[in-house]
């Protein structure tokens, strides 16, 4: 890998190694071999978005001849997620063109700032964070794509500046419907109350409470990612990967809580602002099949915007990582979607 990535950005995440079994180090160390995997080169910094702040950014390119002319494409992961876990997706969707990922502001080896309680502060300091990245790699269209939370805010963004804005994929966002009226009083009361109670808390607090065993924790709730990587990896990496992602002095999760509802429900829903995006901006759905997000704020975003291009794609066999679940089928869809814009 190229780059330098000798400076960490300034953190204050008191050192409890006895507790906590994770660190940066840990993180780049594991990192590192989910990027020495790629055939691609890769070329790894930290690029600024503040006086303060940097995101660390991931770029591919097989063919530099070949992608001069072609719009970059810029990915942005989601929840608990970070620029190794498109391990999957850079090579394919590398081939014609440059592709650019960071980690999000609070995430993975980003900068972890003190985020405001407020929904709306918030999502606009993701924006900013993001238009100031752009500026500082002097990008002046791409493709955005973003995943789950990255979706989010890639439309978000969209919103704001929609002139570096080529064409928007969104994979199976989260954060697009209403919640129904009512909502919670349709549910046990049971129920209510343990969502109260574990309201409370940092939504990735039980890894870090479970100190040494919060490695285990992840290998034992989500084998999932060991099975979707296992083309790769035939061990526990991409499971070490997000354990030491998200054992790192919370920020981007309070950063989300604070843009949760009861339950995981959006406060500021984007159905309600899609039409804010520039007709000019072509939107691109992508959804997994077996996805717990329902693709049906696709097709509504498809009614609301009829007279701008919206196609939403369905991929077969797919929950909500889709990227990974069926990445050959994503890859594909994605290069045809990116090479209709050239």
């Amino acid at each position: 890998m190229g780059g330098d990535d000798t400076q960490e950005p300034e953190r204050t995440w008191t050192s409890l190694t006895s507790w906590w079994p994770t660190s940066m180090a840990q993180l780049r160390a594991v990192e590192e071999r989910i990027l020495n995997c790629l055939k691609v080169p890769v070329l790894s910094r930290f690029v600024p978005c503040s006086t303060r702040e940097c995101l660390w950014t991931v770029t591919v390119c097989a063919d530099k001849k070949a992608a001069y002319h072609r719009t970059p494409l810029v990915l942005i992961h989601g929840f608990a997620g970070g620029v190794g876990l498109w391990a999957l997706n850079l090579d394919a969707l590398a081939s014609r063109r440059t592709v650019h990922a960071f980690d999000l502001l609070g995430f993975g080896r980003s900068s972890r700032p003190r985020f405001v309680h407020d929904a709306c502060a918030v999502e606009r300091c993701f924006v900013e964070s993001i238009e100031a990245w752009r500026e500082a790699l002097g990008l002046p269209q791409m493709v955005l794509l973003g995943h789950s939370l990255g979706g989010f805010l890639a439309a978000s963004y969209a919103i704001e500046h929609p002139e570096r804005v080529k064409h928007l994929i969104l994979v199976d966002p989260w954060g697009f419907p209403e919640k129904p009226q009512n909502f919670e009083d349709r549910l046990p009361t049971w129920l209510r109350a343990a969502s109260l109670l574990v309201g409370q808390f940092n939504l990735l607090a039980g890894l870090r409470i479970a100190g040494p065993w919060g490695p285990g924790l992840v290998q034992k709730f989500r084998p999932d990612f060991t099975t979707k990587f296992s083309s790769m990896f035939q061990d526990d990496t991409i499971s070490e990967y997000i354990y030491h992602c998200n054992a790192q002095a919370p920020s981007g999760e309070i950063a989300f809580k604070t843009m949760t509802d009861f339950l995981g429900w959006a406060k500021r829903p984007m159905l309600q602002r899609v039409g804010l995006i520039s007709p000019r901006v072509s939107i691109s759905f992508i959804y997994g099949a077996k996805s717990w997000i329902d693709s049906s704020s696709g097709y509504r975003t498809k009614a609301l915007r009829s007279s701008s291009c919206v196609q939403v794609f369905i991929i077969q066999g797919a929950g909500h990582h889709v990227y990974a679940d069926q990445y050959k089928a994503f890859n594909h869809c994605v290069q045809k979607i990116c090479d209709s814009q050239d």
